[in-house]
């Protein structure tokens, strides 16, 4: 294996084993490129956002999942700081740059001719956002104080995981047609389908902060959900919150929250209390779904089986009951982004 850019001057070839940009054809494959490259580079959505700072671009986590979520091509100014963020070098930047020019149709340009009025070109030299721990020190969920986007995680080694997978299956999930990127997405408890879940708490009051729980999905200011696949079957599930930013479901293990689910800023591909098997459930030509933890095997279920707004979503033993039977319903990608900046588009 040939070594990484270090995002300097050089001229390295792109390693063998990275992602390559120029078999993308479409919009769609080359947003699944990018989004193989973020897997092979190891980090997380905030350490990308870290490696971008510390590059002198502006690229927030939200922004990153959000564009990896779409089907349409991203603008070259992300292009660029991501693919630097990602840890490859400058001529590896350009021959991503060239392919996503070639599919956009555009005309080729010399390097270092982008124009300060180009809204491609990103903006360099900007402040990083503070960061503010967020989601676990939320206690009110609605009509809280607004806390940062920006989250605060340890540096991981950029070394490729061989336990990640190379390539993403054409359909992740069997019998939902979500896309390999990732889609956007609402799940219902099948007994109640005009609940989602979503952001509640516990009503016991023992836990304190924001757990997942079924409740109207009409509330504007509850999260929009995000389904990334991490491997056959196997999703990581993102809250994208107005306020909050970008949290991960886990699975607490311990303490007054077990069993519940909690969205935390420390997402990590290779977190399997963040990971969860989607399975079909029912007959064949129902689009209806099991959700299980992956770190147990076990299964997501409502409290007590309860049926009313509110009620809390906790992990219990495959009983085959109707608590534990989802609707997952794709949506169109939201129109707005959560912490969208227009420098990172």
């Amino acid at each position: 294996m040939t070594e990484k850019g270090d995002g300097g001057d050089g001229f390295a070839e792109l390693p063998e084993d990275a992602p390559q940009p120029a078999q993308a054809r479409t919009p769609t494959e080359f947003t699944a490129a990018l989004r193989s490259l973020r897997i092979w580079s190891g980090l997380t959505y905030r350490q990308l956002e870290d490696k971008a700072t510390a590059n002198a671009d502006t690229l927030p986590a939200s922004t990153i999942a959000s564009t990896l979520g779409r089907v349409t091509l991203p603008r070259e100014g992300f292009v660029d700081a991501y693919t630097r963020a990602c840890g490859l070098g400058t001529e590896e930047v350009r021959q991503w740059r060239e392919a996503r020019r070639r599919i956009a149709g555009n005309a080729p340009v010399s390097d270092g001719a982008a124009r300060d009025d180009d809204p491609d070109t990103p903006i360099t030299g900007a402040p990083a956002p503070a960061s503010v721990p967020r989601w676990r020190r939320v206690a009110p969920l609605l009509g809280a104080a607004v806390i940062g986007v920006a989250g605060t995680l340890g540096v991981r080694s950029v070394m490729h995981d061989a336990s990640t997978p190379a390539a993403l299956p054409e359909m992740p999930v069997t019998g939902l047609r979500m896309l390999a990127v990732g889609s956007w997405a609402q799940i219902h408890p099948a007994r109640t389908p005009k609940l989602c879940l979503t952001e509640g708490r516990d009503r016991t009051g023992r836990y304190r902060t924001a757990i997942a729980a079924q409740r109207s999905c009409t509330n504007v200011a509850l999260p929009q959900v995000f389904l990334e696949p991490l491997g056959k079957e196997i999703v990581q599930i993102q809250w994208h919150h107005p306020k909050y930013g970008i949290g991960c479901l886990t699975v607490l293990s311990k303490g007054p929250g077990l069993d519940l689910l909690e969205p935390r800023d420390d997402c990590a591909d290779d977190n399997r209390t963040q990971q969860f098997h989607i399975e079909r459930f029912g007959p064949p030509a129902t689009a209806h779904f099991r959700i299980r933890p992956v770190i147990t095997g076990r299964c997501l279920s409502l409290r007590h089986q309860d049926t009313q707004d509110g009620a809390e979503v906790v992990q219990g033993r495959c009983s085959g009951a109707t608590d534990q039977d989802f609707l997952i319903e794709l949506t169109p990608p939201p129109q707005t982004a959560v912490g969208r900046t227009p420098s990172a588009q």
